[in-house]
């Protein structure tokens, strides 16, 4: 049966948080942008919202809290039935915030700060792992390869120090040592003279991309004193192409993390070659992501209409098969969102002899 969309301009219409331009992180936008918009043309392709196009209402963050909380209150203005994306996770805090004040739905695809709302809500749910699971299995895999003293080039933001946080308590509770080395004050050069000094065996780079992110790596890479020393990058740098592009081989071999499975299910290897076609390039996990956003928003307003309300209230009845498995959420202890709880969690990293391949280290 062939579902005809109406055309008197009644669309369904979800608002879209994406980082765009500088100093936002632009490629995981367009990635993220890509799987929002490759998901809304399936929906329609089948039949939309009950017979109502589903429509995308952009807004650009640019990695700006502020920027991203007067987004929310213009979208819920212009009465969009529902909240979607953005990556950086402190932008999504102030999104969220606003987004349960304001009683409007925000299913947030990329953000991993644990503490994405000051108090528990109903309003907010979330794709991507809390980054206290995230990170504990970054953790385990640093433990697994041998490294107990770890330095982590850390500059300032919530994100970074709950990183760092994370990272201390359960690497102490197994025999590691976190080294801080602040980046405020801190060249790349002198980084180096800091890890040769601390003995350290792994530098994780809890910094921006590409400043300062590319000259540290850069330096170390050149220094003689740090030849056997691990690069890591737990909050996912190297995953995009623009990374190979600005630092070559050096860029490969350094582990990140990223949400995908062992395997896509049939859904996300369809879908794998659609953003491909579209990007010109590897999707991303985010590109995933942003799919499996829309997919599920668009199951619930299918479900249970267009009210703000009905739309929160459904977040544990949620049951759908994303690219990446099925989709349910959950209340987890300490986080105070609806949580995928099982969304998967990998350690890969570019392969030195061929940097454009990607090699599994780890899962959890």
């Amino acid at each position: 049966m062939i579902t005809r969309m109406r055309t008197d301009g009644s669309a369904v219409r979800i608002g879209a948080l994406v980082p765009l331009t500088r100093p936002g992180w632009v490629e995981a936008g367009q990635h993220l942008l890509a799987g929002l918009e490759s998901a809304v043309r399936d929906v329609n392709d089948a039949g939309g919202i009950v017979g109502r196009p589903l429509e995308l209402v952009v807004r650009d963050t640019a990695a700006d809290p502020q920027r991203a909380a007067a987004a929310v209150d213009e979208l819920a203005r212009l009465g969009v039935a529902a909240l979607a994306g953005e990556y950086h996770s402190v932008v999504a805090r102030a999104a969220a915030g606003r987004a349960d004040a304001l009683g409007l739905p925000f299913l947030c695809s990329s953000a991993v700060l644990d503490a994405l709302t000051d108090q528990p809500t109903e309003w907010v749910a979330r794709l991507s792992p809390p980054q206290s699971r995230g990170w504990q299995v970054y953790a385990d895999f640093l433990l697994g390869a041998g490294h107990s003293r770890i330095a982590v080039a850390a500059q300032k933001s919530v994100y970074w120090a709950s990183g760092t946080l994370i990272l201390r308590e359960h690497l102490a509770s197994r025999g590691g040592t976190v080294i801080e080395l602040d980046m405020s004050a801190l060249t790349p050069t002198a980084v180096c003279d800091e890890l040769v000094g601390h003995r350290a065996t792994a530098l994780l780079l809890l910094v921006g991309h590409p400043e300062p992110a590319v000259p540290i790596v850069t330096s170390v890479r050149r220094d003689q004193r740090l030849a056997e020393i691990m690069i890591g990058a737990p909050a996912g740098q190297p995953e995009f192409a623009g990374w190979a592009t600005l630092l070559g081989d050096d860029g490969a071999a350094i582990p990140f993390l990223r949400y995908l499975p062992e395997r896509l299910s049939p859904l996300g290897a369809r879908v794998e070659k659609a953003l491909r076609e579209r990007l010109g390039e590897a999707p991303s996990f985010v590109a995933f992501e942003g799919y499996d956003t829309v997919a599920v928003l668009a199951d619930v307003l299918r479900s249970h209409g267009v009210d703000r309300g009905r739309t929160a209230e459904s977040w544990p009845r949620v049951a759908v098969e994303g690219t990446r498995g099925q989709i349910r959420f959950s209340r987890t202890p300490g986080i105070s969102v609806w949580q995928w709880a099982s969304a998967p969690v990998q350690v890969v990293d570019r392969d030195p002899a061929e940097p454009d391949r990607f090699r599994v280290l780890h899962a959890g």
